[in-house]
């Protein structure tokens, strides 16, 4: 499943308010992952988070050799918080390409809590874990509730849109959300492929 992952690295343009109430400007650059999910004729065709692109202004993309490759996204959904960016295949190299391969979807409707899991995220970080709790019903920062798998698997900084694979290397979720304190230590939120899978034939 490695040779699915790639990192994404953009440039965004945030916005605050500065002491006097002006606000402010500046370019953050943030990372994630994604998963290559198609290739048609003319593109890599990748999924990720919708908050890993949204705003962004610079897109690039490394492949599991560490070759990189500018995108463009090519369709966003807020409420689910998915995304699909696209790499021409001309800016690839033929090297490359011969190195990476679309990933193989599972069925994540047949999980069961206890099963083992994989998370392959940005910088080809690997974690291990297990399926903790399924149907895990989750409100962001905006109340809209999502609907996730829920793994102890590490899922860290820059992991968002990343894969997370079963024993067979089939893609069962996409890393989405961590939940860090304290109080909670080991859970990460995925949402599950067979959810995601007719948003991102939409978006694509």
């Amino acid at each position: 499943a490695m040779p699915s992952v790639v990192a994404i690295n953009d440039t965004m343009t945030v916005q605050q308010y500065g002491i006097f109430g002006l606000p402010e400007t500046y370019q953050a650059k943030s990372s994630g992952s994604g998963i290559i999910i198609d290739k048609t004729d003319s593109e890599l065709l990748i999924a990720t988070n919708n908050h890993v692109v949204s705003g962004a202004s610079d897109l690039t993309v490394t492949f599991s050799d560490d070759n990189t490759a500018s995108a463009a996204v090519k369709g966003t959904d807020s409420a689910t918080d998915l995304a699909v960016i696209a790499v021409k295949l001309s800016d690839i190299s033929s090297d490359t390409l011969s190195k990476i391969k679309v990933a193989t979807l599972g069925d994540s409707d047949n999980l069961k809590a206890g099963q083992q899991v994989i998370a392959i995220g940005n910088a080809q970080s690997v974690t291990v874990g297990y399926v903790s709790a399924l149907n895990r019903e989750i409100s962001d920062s905006n109340g809209i509730s999502h609907t996730y798998i829920q793994t102890d698997a590490a899922i860290n900084p820059g992991n968002s849109g990343g894969a997370l694979i079963d024993l067979n290397g089939n893609v069962i979720g996409i890393n989405a959300a961590k939940t860090a304190s304290t109080e909670v230590e080991g859970i990460g939120y995925a949402i599950p492929i067979s959810k995601a899978g007719e948003i991102l034939d939409n978006l694509k």
